[in-house]
């Protein structure tokens, strides 16, 4: 909105126009045109069924956390062409909760256990157990090939590149960030795929994705870091989506004691899971 009136030349300094790149001097008098901006408690109406997903989405909720299992496919919030996510519906279906934010992210892809905050207090005190080792998250994820039972886990620093389309992409980078991710093998697929638990102990973007084709063992779906013919060949069971599925979460109570959550894989991905066992 910026940019636009700056171009249609509405800003105007000393009532005259100006160009975009002229730099204010002292004593300028500068004209803006009047804006109306959106308020907070005036959002966008989001589409009742989008609503409604979400809501049958809630695994957990008490006074100060909400807890879902976010659909693949579903941004965590707007941005980046998307006018509205997780976080943006959750305002509108609990208009009370003034305060709501992430605890973290999911990539847009990736389904399964996602914090909302609904107080700042609450809010700290997660951000504070995720900078330690407070919080427990376990991933689902089916990988290309035969996973050895011997390979543990992935150590490999990571480094976030932007390409030219001004895509994110990250890549294994000795001058990255040092990142490590815990694997277990939970069932095979003879030689073509095997779903194993992922653990991150850092929590660096794109870390599950970016350490399992490090380790040569692709996610299904995964269209920036997997294997098109492997992905493909899923695709032919029917598993339209990344196969990467936040299932467990604990994490330390405020006053005490632990929460606990296991949260179920969507049915495409649990009857693309029984073709394959066939």
């Amino acid at each position: 909105m910026i940019y636009r009136i700056l171009r249609k030349g509405e800003v105007r300094v000393n009532k005259g126009r100006i160009k975009p790149e002229y730099k204010l001097q002292a004593g300028d008098l500068v004209r803006v045109p009047p804006l109306r901006l959106a308020e907070r408690d005036e959002p966008v109406p989001l589409a009742q069924g989008l609503l409604e997903r979400l809501e049958a989405a809630i695994v957990h909720e008490d006074k100060s956390l909400i807890v879902l299992n976010k659909p693949a496919g579903i941004a965590v919030h707007g941005g980046s062409g998307l006018s509205h996510g997780v976080i943006e519906a959750l305002r509108q279906l609990r208009p009370e909760a003034r305060d709501l934010e992430l605890v973290h992210r999911l990539d847009r892809d990736t389904s399964g256990l996602l914090m909302i905050a609904k107080k700042r207090s609450m809010l700290r005190h997660l951000h504070e157990a995720l900078r330690g080792d407070g919080v427990d998250k376990r991933y689902l994820a089916l990988v290309r090939g035969a996973w050895p039972s011997a390979r543990k886990q992935v150590s490999a620093p990571l480094q976030k590149n932007t390409l030219r389309s001004g895509e994110r992409m990250v890549e294994v980078d000795e001058e990255g960030r040092e990142a490590l991710t815990l694997f277990r093998v939970l069932r095979r697929f003879g030689d073509f795929a095997t779903l194993v638990e992922a653990k991150p102990v850092t929590g660096r973007t794109h870390q599950i994705r970016v350490h399992a084709r490090h380790a040569g063992h692709p996610i299904a779906g995964d269209a920036k870091y997997g294997d098109e013919t492997f992905t493909r060949e899923i695709r032919a069971l029917g598993g339209k989506r990344l196969f990467l599925h936040a299932y467990s979460l604990a994490v330390p109570l405020p006053e005490g004691g632990e929460l606990r959550l296991e949260a179920p894989v969507d049915e495409m991905w649990a009857q693309a899971l029984e073709r394959l066992s066939v």
